[in-house]
């Protein structure tokens, strides 16, 4: 009786194509980030994106069902890579809380200032851009934005705590004017390629704290 040979599975690394495959799709999620932030969605083409990667053009859709799977897996990675960012901030325990938001202010203002002010915030583009936009990016924004705003909101309960903020302020809706700011900020600095709209709206913010 023949006996057939079983050859076991491979353990350990994941065979080459499939990294080749994770690879090339992270490669583009960061090429279409870089794009997208300095010039959004609605004018940006797949063409680009992977000419910046070095893909063949009819490749796109093995890594992505459309531009629109692709747009919703980009504003999933922003949010989940600025949420990282603003943890960093707002939780260090070596500032006081009032500072922990100035620091990354600054840290914003540099980030800009380095691309020269060509790159804003991703979620602000694409919100601007709603209007010609697939219907499902709306929710994913707005989820993105309060999700920021939570991560503000638990920072300046802790400066209310340490007697930095009025005890009666509604640190829920300083947060939602904060980002709402910002973002305009973060436009008009775009616009200008000036930090000045963003020192103006953080000095403004500010003294509204001091004077709650």
């Amino acid at each position: 009786m023949d006996v057939k040979q079983h050859t076991p599975r491979r353990r350990g690394r994941p065979p080459r194509q499939r990294e080749n495959l994770t690879e090339t799709r992270e490669l583009l999620l960061r090429a279409g980030l870089e794009v997208l932030t300095e010039k959004g969605f609605s004018a940006t083409g797949i063409e680009e994106i992977l000419g910046r990667v070095g893909v063949p053009k009819g490749s796109f859709y093995h890594y992505f069902g459309s531009k629109e799977a692709f747009g919703l897996d980009l504003i999933e990675r922003y949010g989940l890579f600025f949420a990282r960012k603003l943890d960093r901030h707002f939780g260090n325990p070596s500032l006081a809380p009032l500072e922990r938001l100035r620091s990354f202010v600054a840290d914003a203002m540099d980030g800009m200032a380095r691309y020269e002010f060509r790159r804003g915030c991703l979620i602000g583009n694409l919100g601007q851009e709603m209007g010609a936009l697939p219907e499902s990016f709306r929710d994913r924004l707005k989820e993105t934005f309060e999700d920021w705003q939570a991560r503000l909101a638990a920072c300046l309960r802790e400066a209310q705590q340490a007697g930095e903020i009025a005890p009666d302020a509604d640190t829920e809706q300083l947060a939602v004017v904060f980002w709402i700011g910002w973002e305009g900020a973060v436009l008009r600095a775009k616009l200008e390629r000036s930090a000045k709209p963003l020192e103006v709206f953080a000095g403004f913010f500010f003294a509204s704290l001091a004077a709650g």
